[in-house]
């Protein structure tokens, strides 16, 4: 009997003996046809003379930035690609993995339909396991792919809301990655909802002390018994750090799985001197989660992932129990190159996501939709926290739609359910019914319960269940949820102009129309859109955390870098970028850096100059500082030229500078003239040569036919500084294993796919391509009368073995701990103390009176219209001197309203409040008591718009009832009033 019970062991035992989980990159050696085949699925087909290609690949990718948004093309294309699996992995279980296709994928694995993926958004599964050879045989995968604008679902005849021409960048066909998984019989299942239907491992902590860095880890993973018989496992996990070093093991008890069941199993343990994840800090830790069977590993999992302490409270945004005031971009998620589109290789990723933590950006709100995941793991390593969206165009929707809507939120939470970055999840791009805001935060709820991420959407300011909120030109203050403006400061420029005193002599604002309109703010130079931005910012940066009770969150700039979507400019793609295209950096960037480097307050004193010094001997003109510090001196040739004027906090004005050769120095000082900061630039000399600097994959440039290298090219002087008005056209020659995917520049179809191009304000970039063929690869550029530089790159070989690759996309990258973990101490300094009102009373509309001060940005009390009853009188809780009022008035772009503010009778103020994009602050004459009225002393007058954007709508202006007829009316949406701090 015992020998028996022996060899049935053995027996099932053997069963697990090869059924080690494998994961493979299977991007490798496909092959694409644009147009309709119907033969196509047959493994037999004949696709000899189609183009061989690596994935992720668009296939019309040569027109991104070529082509307007509208224009980009459309059509059937087939993609086919040929493997073969080892005999060892008969009888296991084998799943295709895409992370997505545009815009509908139908699949076919040796000549058998297996699915429709149809939302153009969200990665999907199938289980093909039934359909494949082994051995020596050879298995073909095929796939239909249709991009059309016009596409419906089919099963309902709906038209996907979010394949939309303003943001949608439409490039075709299987443009994400694509892996196989190979496990056994029992096994983790796969986070993949569409179609397969399964949620896969869920990690997250709990318990947290920050202080001490200690949390409890818990990880969770829906198992699937496909064996045929009862078994009983345990569930094991490691915690490995950075430097693969198990520093927590743990385990569950036995669990015992019927045949065909599906449960789910946890196991959790303390676990201490732990490295939380944090902006700038993209600390990341391996989890493996193992089912043991005997004590034998018979399938693991490893998922990447960190671990943060969150809150959303009192109006602010905790991360790791410190307030971090939201500053960053809302940037479209195709986050596109030059004639390549979305499809880059994952190092690129990280450089661009990188740049948006180095101009000190702390979230992305990527637009509309869902972000593939190359980019939510990039946000991971580099430490960018994302707010993340499901499908949407514009405004809510209904039956078939939003069931649309709901169904790539329940996907997209699940399979990124385990990104640390991602922080937000957004219903939609703007304001929900109530009813489905909870429908939303109920699939939240079901799916990432423990995750520590808020729900929301745009608007949304009188929500009873989203957890955050915020418009989209204006300042938002709530005292309860995070408000953040969900994209500001739309304007456009190219990289191109420096200032109106610079080659090639564009005067700032020159361009056509928009929808009839002038469209200067669409068309500027780097200075007067940095200078823009700089005002925009101010305004958050004056109502943060730290200044009262009510408080701004923050917000985010549109956009990060330029795109090949909706535009208002004169060229066909939007430049509202702080980078352009190829991401070199545009003067807003710099901008950027100065005002946010810090969790709220800055805490890194920095200063830019903005533009360069290499003008005419006749210029004279303003010159610009942008710095953090108190004061800002300016020094021509080490002369002193004084001491600028201050506006917007951030920026320091030089009036009509005389350009002199040499050197430009601005220095910073704090209020007691203590030097915090310092920069300088010098005159370029006569352009003398060419530079090459090559930016490629960390580990160098593979050879699989996907990669890229980033190659810059300057016009440099004799002592190699980058002359900054050289405009010079540049001929480049590529020889070696590499394709031409070149650079753009304004001109013929922006220069795309072109050899000759040239650089603007002295720099330009270019892209190459790898081929699958390792080898060399030399880059030469030449200019009439400069000389020429070249660049050598070796690219390396990548193991393909049967159409599967080990090597994941992901290879090499590791996490960017440049700013280190989240501080211990507070990120801010309170400059205000808000002072609490408990009643009002006003001469007329008494009783919704409360609506001023009732933290519910779209209620206000109003009069009757009449100047008599313009006034309203609070009633505070004690006795205290009153030093500002802060004030939301209705209208508050458009109309300024001249009041008189008494405090106990006394006039505290006399005087216009200004139109504003949100708040407008008024100091008063320090007065103690205990009653401040508020009174409207003559009739309001219209100032003409504080200038947002042109944009052939109507834009907010406070709440939806106009005013405009009723001079004598006094509304006021929020006020608040402040003491000083003593």
């Amino acid at each position: 009997m015992k020998k028996l019970l022996l060899i049935a062991a053995m027996n099932i035992a053997a069963i697990f003996s090869f059924a080690q989980r494998s994961k493979y990159n299977f991007n490798h050696q496909w092959k694409i046809f644009v147009g309709d085949d119907p033969a196509a699925p047959a493994p037999t087909f004949d696709d000899s003379k189609w183009k061989q290609v690596t994935l992720p690949y668009a296939w019309n990718e040569d027109e991104a930035f070529k082509k307007d948004i509208v224009d980009l093309s459309t059509n059937i294309a087939w993609y086919r690609k040929k493997f073969k699996l080892p005999s060892t992995a008969k009888g296991q279980k084998i799943f295709l993995e895409f992370e997505g296709a545009r815009q509908a994928a139908a699949v076919y694995v040796n000549g058998v339909f297996v699915g429709l993926h149809e939302n153009g958004v969200m990665a999907f599964g199938y289980d093909i396991s039934q359909l494949l050879k082994f051995g020596n045989e050879e298995n073909v995968v095929a796939v239909r792919t249709d991009n059309s604008w016009e596409y419906r679902e089919k099963a309902t005849n709906t038209k996907y809301q979010w394949i939309d021409r303003n943001f949608n960048a439409n490039y075709g066909g299987l443009c994400k990655n694509v892996l196989l998984h190979v496990t056994g019989n029992v096994y983790q299942t796969l986070p993949l909802y569409n179609n397969l239907g399964t949620t896969g491992t869920y990690i997250y902590a709990k318990d947290f002390d920050i202080q001490n860095r200690k949390a409890t880890i818990v990880a969770s993973s829906e198992i699937k018994n496909e064996s045929g018989k009862i078994q009983t496992v345990t569930y094991a996990v490691k915690l490995k750090d950075m430097n693969g070093i198990v520093v927590k093991s743990f385990s569950s008890a036995s669990v015992t799985v019927q045949p065909n069941e599906t449960k789910t199993i946890s196991a959790s343990a303390a676990a201490s001197n732990l490295n939380f994840w944090s902006w700038g800090f993209g600390y990341l830790y391996d989890v493996e989660t193992s089912l043991l069977f005997n004590g034998k590993v018979i399938d693991a999992v490893v998922t990447k992932t960190g671990f943060r302490k969150t809150a959303f409270k009192d109006g602010m945004f905790y991360l790791n129990d410190r307030v971090l005031q939201v500053h960053g971009y809302a940037q479209r998620t195709s986050n596109e190159w030059p004639a390549v589109g979305m499809s880059v290789p994952a190092w690129l990723s990280d450089y661009s996501n990188n740049l948006m933590v180095q101009s000190n950006g702390n979230l992305v709100r990527w637009m509309h939709i869902t972000p593939w995941k190359q980019d939510v793991e990039s946000c991971d390593r580099v430490g960018l926290l994302q707010a993340m969206p499901a499908g949407d165009a514009e405004k809510d929707v209904t039956g078939i739609r939003w069931e649309q809507r709901k169904a790539v939120m329940r996907d997209a939470i699940i399979y990124n359910r385990n990104n640390p970055s991602i922080i937000f999840y957004e219903c939609g791009n703007e304001s929900i019914s109530e009813d489905h805001m909870k429908e939303m935060k109920s699939i939240r709820d079901a799916y990432d319960p423990f995750g520590g991420r808020a729900i929301g959407s745009r608007e949304m300011l009188d929500s009873k269940t989203a957890e955050y909120g915020g418009e989209m030109l204006y300042i938002n203050k709530s005292a309860h949820i995070p408000m953040w403006a969900m994209e500001y400061s739309r304007d456009e420029g190219l990289r191109k102009y420096w200032d109106d005193y610079s080659p090639p002599y564009h005067k700032d604002g020159d361009g056509p129309l928009y929808k009839g309109e002038p469209a200067k703010i669409y068309n500027r130079n780097m200075e007067s859109h940095a200078l823009e931005n700089i005002a925009r910012w101010y305004d958050y940066w004056r109502e943060r955390p730290g200044t009262g009770k009510r408080v701004s969150s923050g917000g985010v700039n549109i956009i990060f870098s330029e795109t090949n979507t909706h535009h208002r400019g004169a060229e066909n793609y939007r430049r509202s970028g702080e980078v352009d295209a190829l991401r070199i950096t545009k003067e807003n960037f710099y901008a950027h850096q100065v005002m946010w480097d810090g969790w709220v307050d800055v805490e890194k004193p920095r200063i830019h100059i903005i533009g360069h010094w290499n003008y005419s001997d006749t210029t004279v003109k303003d010159m610009f500082v942008i710095s953090s510090a108190e004061k800002v001196e300016l020094f021509v040739n080490g002369k002193s030229l004084g001491f600028g004027e201050q506006s917007n906090r951030f920026l320091f004005t030089f009036k009509k500078i005389n350009w002199q050769a040499g050197t430009i120095k601005a220095v910073g000082y704090n209020a007691n003239g203590k030097q915090l900061c310092s920069t300088q630039k010098t005159t370029a000399g006569t352009p003398v040569a060419l530079r090459l600097t090559s930016i490629t994959h960390p580990k160098g440039m593979q050879a699989n036919g996907h990669d890229l290298a980033l190659v810059e090219v300057e016009v440099v002087d004799a002592q190699g500084d980058r002359c900054p008005v050289a405009f010079n056209m540049i001929n480049f020659r590529l020889e070696g294993e590499a394709e031409w995917r070149g650079g753009m520049a304004q001109g013929p179809d922006n220069y795309i796919l072109s050899k000759q191009l040239p650089v603007e304000c002295g720099v330009n970039r270019v892209l190459i391509r790898s081929t699958t063929k390792a080898g060399t690869i030399k880059l030469i550029a030449t200019a009439d009368g400069l000389s020429t530089a070249s660049t050598q790159l070796q690219s390396i070989a990548v193991p393909v073995s049967n159409g599967l690759s080990t090597q994941l996309p992901s290879y090499g990258l590791k996490g960017n701990l440049q700013r280190g973990p989240t501080p211990l101490t507070p990120s801010f300094k309170q400059t205000r103390k808000a002072l609490t009102i408990v009643k009002a009373n006003a001469g007329s509309n008494s009783d919704s009176a409360f609506a001023s001060f009732d933290d519910n940005e779209l209620t206000d009390w109003y009069n009757d219209g009449n100047l008599s009853t313009a006034w309203i009188e609070y009633e505070l809780d004690a006795t205290a001197t009153v030093s500002e009022v802060t004030l939301k008035l209705n209208n508050f772009r458009t109309r300024s309203y001249p009041i008189r503010i008494l405090v106990d009778g006394k006039e505290a103020f006399n005087g216009n409040t200004t139109s504003s994009l949100g708040y407008c602050t008024i100091s008063c004459k320090r007065l103690t008591g205990s009653k401040v009225r508020i009174e409207l002393v003559k009739s309001s007058n219209l100032t003409g718009e504080t200038s947002t954007e042109v944009s052939g709508k109507k834009l907010d202006d406070g709440v939806t009832r106009n005013d405009a007829a009723s001079k004598g009316r006094l509304s006021i949406i929020e006020v608040e009033i402040y003491e000083p701090i003593k």
